[in-house]
C-alpha cells in the first residue's frame, strides 16, 4: 500500500505520545503500562498478594476511624459483621472469578460475554464507569489519608496546619509526574511495604490490647456504655447490619486481587487454556489476604474504640483518619509513631500508584475494542495528565475529606462486587451447580441490599459514578463516530474455493457484485446481473457475488473468513460475516488488490431512504448506505487514489 509523507512530529508530541501502538493479544493495550501474560515464569502467590496488599491493606491506614464515625461505641461488632461479609461472600465470590477469569480479566469480562450487541456494551461502559471511581477514588482518598499522617506528625504540625488540600494536591500531582516518567510495578517493593506495614501495625496491636487488659475497668466501661446505649445483642447486631454500608472499604482489594493474577507463577505444567495451578495460588493469595486483614480489622477497631476518645475520630480531632497513628505516638512515643507514620504514608502512595495503573490498564482493556477510544487514549502520558486532572478536580470538591470520600469509594468497591457475585451466580446456573447457585445468589442479594443502602445514605459515589458513566460513553460513541469509516479488520482468510475463484478472475477484469442475500434462488442472482449489467452497461456475465452477513454490529475490529460456493451450478458467491458490511467488502477488495496485483471492481445498487437514515443504519446495525460507506473507507484506507479499488453504483 502506498503511504504519505507526514512532517516529523514535535518533541512534546513525540514524548507524550510515546509508546502508542496497536493492541495487542487479546484486546490488550500494548506499551510501558500494558498487563500482557508475562513473559517470565511468575511470582510466588505470597509475593503476589504483597502487591494486591498495597491497595488492600492499606485501607488500615484510615477503616478503624471510619469505623468509629460510623458505628461508635458498636465498631468492634459492626466490624464482625464486615469480617463475616468477607470471609463468607465475598471471598468465595472472587475464588470462582478467579476461575472464571484466569487471565485477570475479572468480573466485568464475565458479564461481557454473558451479555452482546450494544446493552452489553453500555452495561459494560457503566461498570468501568464504577471502576473508574473505585480506582480514582482509591487515589485520591489514599492521598488526602497520607496527606494527614503527614500534618498530624507532632514534628510537622505547626508547618503543615490547614494545608490538607494543598498537600493532598501535591501527592496526586508527584503522582502522577511518576507516571509521566514511567512507572513500573515492582513486587519487590511491594513486599517491602507490606512487610514493614504489618509488622508495625502488629506492634501497635500488641500494644494496644496490652493496654486494655492490664486497664480493666477500660472493657467493662465499653460494655457498659454499650449495653446501655444499645440494650441486647440482637439490637447491637441489627444497628451493626444497618451501618455495615459505611464500613464497605474493608472489602476493597478483591477485584485487584483477580487483577494480579497473570503474576502468579502456577504449576510447570499450566496451560493459557487451563492454568491450574495459577487458580490454585490465586485462591490462596485471596483466602490469605483476607484472613489477615480479618484479624486486623477486628483487633484494630476493638483497641481504637476502647482506648481512643470519641471526640478524637471527629473532623479535626487528632484521630480522625489516622486512629492506629494516633496510638503509635501516645503509647509507643514519638520515635516510632513517625516511624509508623512514613510506613503509613508509603504504602498509601503505593496504593495510589496501583490504582492509577489499575486505570491504565482496564480502559484500554475494553475502549479500543470497542472502538470507544480515541487514537491518542492508547498512549501512557496523556491518560495520566486526564487522570490527574479529574483526581485533582475530585481532591477539592471533596476538600481532601478522608470520611467525606468513604461513600464515593465504598460505592465502587460494593457495585464492583456485587457485578461480581451477579457474575458468579449466572456461571453456577449454567454449569447446573444448584447448591452454589442458591448460595451466590444469596450473597449476591446481601451486596446489592448494602449497595443501594450505601446509595441511598451517600449519594456522592453514586454522583460521580454518574459523572464517570456519563462521560465514558459520551466519549466512547464520539470516538465511535469518528472512527466510523475506519478499516477495522485485522485479517482476511480465503478457503480453497474462494481462493479458485479469485485466481481464476486474476487473469481477466475482476468484477464483484455486492449483493444482501434475500431467497438465494436462481431467479435472484440472474435479475441482479441482469440489472448490474443494465445500469452500467456492461457486456458478459463474468462476476462474484459477495454477501455478507451481520453478525454483532456492535463489535469493532475483527478477522474476516471468506468462503466460496457455487449456487444452481452457475453463480460464484462469496459469503463473509461480520460487523459491518462496508468494511468487510472494503477489507475484502484490498486483500484482492494485494494477492493478485488487479485492481478489482465492486457494483452496488443505491439504497433507498434517507441518507441519514442509512448512516444510522450502518453506524448502529453494520448496514444501511453501504456504497458510499464502502467507498469512504477505501478511501480512508487507501489515499492513493490509482491503487484504490473501483466502486460503481446504478
Amino acid at each position: 500500500m502506498a503511504t504519505t509523507e507526514h512532517p516529523p512530529p514535535s518533541r512534546v508530541r513525540s514524548w507524550m505520545l510515546e509508546g502508542l501502538s496497536d493492541m495487542g493479544k487479546g484486546g490488550g493495550p500494548q506499551g510501558p503500562h500494558a498487563t500482557p501474560e508475562p513473559a517470565h515464569k511468575g511470582q510466588r502467590w505470597w509475593r503476589v498478594m504483597c502487591l494486591t496488599g498495597v491497595d488492600y491493606f492499606s485501607t488500615l491506614g484510615y477503616q478503624p476511624g471510619i469505623a468509629a464515625l460510623a458505628a461508635g461505641l458498636l465498631s468492634p461488632v459492626a466490624t464482625i459483621v464486615l469480617v463475616i461479609v468477607t470471609l463468607a461472600g465475598a471471598l468465595p465470590v472472587y475464588r470462582r472469578v478467579a476461575e472464571e477469569s484466569p487471565r485477570g480479566e475479572g468480573s466485568i469480562a464475565m458479564l461481557e460475554r454473558l451479555l452482546s450487541f450494544w446493552k452489553g456494551k453500555l452495561f459494560v461502559l457503566t461498570l468501568l464507569g464504577f471502576a473508574a471511581t473505585d480506582f480514582l477514588i482509591t487515589i485520591t482518598l489514599s492521598a488526602a489519608d497520607a496527606s494527614t499522617h503527614l500534618i498530624e506528625n507532632p514534628h510537622l504540625t505547626g508547618v503543615l496546619h490547614d494545608k490538607q488540600l494543598i498537600v493532598t494536591l501535591i501527592l496526586v500531582a508527584l503522582l502522577g509526574a511518576v507516571f509521566l516518567k514511567g512507572f513500573l510495578e515492582a513486587i519487590g517493593i511491594a513486599v517491602l511495604l507490606v512487610g514493614v506495614y504489618l509488622t508495625l501495625n502488629l506492634v501497635v496491636v500488641v500494644v494496644g490490647l496490652w493496654h486494655v487488659i492490664t486497664a480493666g475497668h477500660v472493657i467493662t466501661d465499653w460494655s457498659s456504655a454499650l449495653t446501655a446505649e444499645h440494650g441486647n445483642l440482637f439490637a447491637m447486631v441489627g444497628v451493626a447490619l444497618l451501618v455495615f454500608p459505611k464500613l464497605a472499604l474493608g472489602l476493597s482489594g478483591f477485584e485487584t486481587g483477580v487483577a494480579v493474577m497473570p503474576h502468579v507463577q502456577g504449576d510447570p505444567g499450566d496451560t493459557d487454556e487451563q492454568p491450574t495451578g495459577r487458580i490454585r495460588d490465586t485462591k490462596k493469595l485471596l483466602t490469605t489476604a483476607a484472613l489477615i486483614m480479618s484479624v486486623f480489622l477486628i483487633a484494630t477497631s476493638f483497641i481504637t474504640t476502647l482506648l481512643i476518645p470519641e471526640k478524637e475520630f471527629e473532623s479535626g480531632g487528632q484521630a480522625n483518619g489516622r486512629a492506629l497513628a494516633y496510638l503509635a505516638h501516645d503509647y509507643l512515643g514519638s520515635t516510632f509513631g513517625t516511624v509508623y507514620d512514613v510506613s503509613t504514608i508509603a504504602i498509601l502512595w503505593f496504593a495510589g500508584a496501583s490504582a492509577m495503573a489499575g486505570l491504565l490498564n482496564l480502559m484500554p482493556r475494553y475502549l479500543p475494542r470497542y472502538g470507544m477510544a480515541p487514537h491518542w487514549a492508547r498512549a501512557v502520558r496523556p491518560m495520566v495528565i486526564v487522570f490527574t486532572l479529574i483526581g485533582f478536580l475530585v481532591t477539592w470538591i471533596f476538600d481532601a475529606d478522608v470520611d467525606a470520600q468513604g461513600g464515593a469509594y465504598a460505592t465502587g468497591v460494593l457495585v464492583l462486587i456485587s457485578s461480581a457475585a451477579i457474575a458468579v451466580t449466572i456461571a453456577a446456573r449454567k454449569a447446573g451447580q444448584r447448591n452454589w447457585t442458591i448460595a451466590f445468589a444469596v450473597i449476591s442479594a446481601v451486596f446489592l441490599y448494602t449497595t443501594v443502602l450505601n446509595v441511598i445514605e451517600r449519594p456522592d459515589g453514586v454522583k460521580i459514578g454518574a459523572c464517570f458513566i456519563a462521560g465514558i460513553i459520551l466519549v466512547s460513541l464520539l470516538s465511535r463516530l469518528a472512527r466510523a469509516f475506519e478499516l477495522r479488520v485485522t485479517s482476511v482468510t480465503l478457503d480453497d474455493m474462494a481462493e479458485r475463484f479469485i485466481r481464476d478472475m486474476a487473469s481477466r477484469k475482476i468484477r464483484f457484485i455486492a449483493n444482501e442475500p434475500d431467497q438465494r434462488d436462481k431467479a435472484e442472482y440472474r435479475d441482479k446481473i441482469e440489472q448490474i449489467r443494465e445500469d452500467n452497461d456492461i457486456p458478459g456475465e463474468d462476476f462474484v457475488f459477495v454477501e455478507v452477513t451481520v453478525l454483532d454490529p456492535s463489535e469493532f475490529e475483527a478477522s474476516l473468513t471468506v468462503r466460496g460456493e457455487v449456487l444452481h451450478n452457475r453463480y460464484r458467491v462469496l459469503t463473509l460475516e461480520s460487523s459491518s458490511i462496508p468494511n468487510a467488502l472494503a477489507a475484502l477488495l484490498l486483500h484482492v488488490r494485494d494477492s493478485t496485483g488487479c485492481t478489482p471492481h465492486i457494483y452496488f445498487e443505491w439504497t433507498e431512504g434517507s441518507p441519514f437514515a442509512n448512516f444510522l443504519r450502518f453506524f448502529l446495525f453494520g448496514q444501511g448506505e453501504v456504497a458510499p460507506v464502502t467507498r469512504e473507507v477505501l478511501r480512508e484506507a487507501e489515499p492513493d487514489r490509482p491503487r484504490r479499488p473501483r466502486v460503481h453504483t446504478g
